[in-house]
């Protein structure tokens, strides 16, 4: 039942820590997941928070998921957007856009909370080049699934008869999973290709324990049951294997590597202009930026 298990790489961003899935060498992607991190929890004193420069994407789409704490999004299309928990941003990079990811001055006042999931999903190869969007959709549009002692919602594609209005562009599901002790449900069988991740608390999976901090790759053909040890909240994720290779630096995601190349020549030489006239911008009311990595 299961090809394989990761164990997520903790590195300190600066007051939290972020615990990176994957990619790792042994698997690249499930489904059209490319990036898959757990942020927190964490929390600020007054006057602190979280400030994720502006800095560009291309070739995917991002989603930012919160179980606690709020983030401000600002883009290039002049979107600004809070985030709540339970709510989805999904923003499509596509031939390119550039973002910055704060805690916002109310928070930030106040002192806050902060935990959630941040993934990228990878574009079809036809749909790389696509306009760059951004949707947002409240945590009540979002369909709810339940089961004995067991409460999901569907952020993402379709799965257990239900579908997301979260606008996609390849067959994809992503679930948040809230399970109590005990409690012992069927995994949906509706994709080739499929992971869970233990947030908090432990599970069962085919006579394996396992808890907080890994995710567990499964066996296309499998049939799944998961048995709570414990109360356990789990992130639920996959879709249909998508055909070609990607390509990743940094934050540019391709099929193809003169592709990844061009956009960082694009953003070094748009830094340099000072983003006027350039292939990227900043987005309103920004005037910092993050330099291109050497590697």
């Amino acid at each position: 039942m299961i090809e394989m298990t990761i164990t997520g790489r903790a590195r300190d961003l600066g007051g939290f820590s972020v615990r990176r899935l994957i990619p790792v060498a042994k698997k690249r992607l499930v489904g059209p997941f490319i990036f898959f991190d757990h942020m927190g929890p964490a929390e600020f004193e007054p006057g602190n928070g979280i400030d994720v420069r502006p800095h560009p994407h291309i070739g995917l789409a991002t989603v930012t998921y919160l179980f606690d704490g709020e983030m401000d999004h600002r883009d290039t299309l002049g979107v600004h957007q809070t985030i709540k928990p339970g709510d989805v941003n999904w923003m499509t990079a596509g031939k390119g856009i550039v973002h910055s990811e704060r805690t916002g001055e109310g928070a930030r006042a106040a002192g806050h909370k902060i935990h959630g999931i941040q993934t990228w999903v990878a574009l079809p190869v036809e749909d790389e080049e696509t306009s760059p969007s951004f949707h947002h959709h409240k945590a009540e549009e979002l369909p709810a699934i339940e089961m004995e002692g067991v409460k999901m919602r569907l952020i993402l594609g379709s799965a257990y008869g239900e579908t997301s209005p979260v606008k996609v562009f390849s067959p994809i599901f992503y679930l948040h999973a809230e399970t109590q002790e005990g409690s012992v449900f069927k995994l949906t069988d509706e994709h080739a290709e499929r992971a869970v991740y233990v947030v908090s608390g432990e599970i069962e999976i085919d006579g394996r324990l396992f808890g907080e901090g890994e995710m567990i790759i499964l066996d296309d053909e499998a049939e799944i049951g998961i048995r709570s040890i414990s109360d356990a909240r789990l992130m639920i994720c996959g879709g249909a294997h998508l055909p070609g290779d990607r390509h990743i630096f940094w934050n540019f995601v391709s099929s193809r590597k003169d592709r990844i190349e061009q956009a960082k020549a694009d953003w070094k030489a748009s830094a340099d202009a000072g983003f006027e006239n350039s292939v990227f911008a900043l987005p309103p009311e920004e005037s910092e930026h993050i330099p291109l990595p050497e590697s």
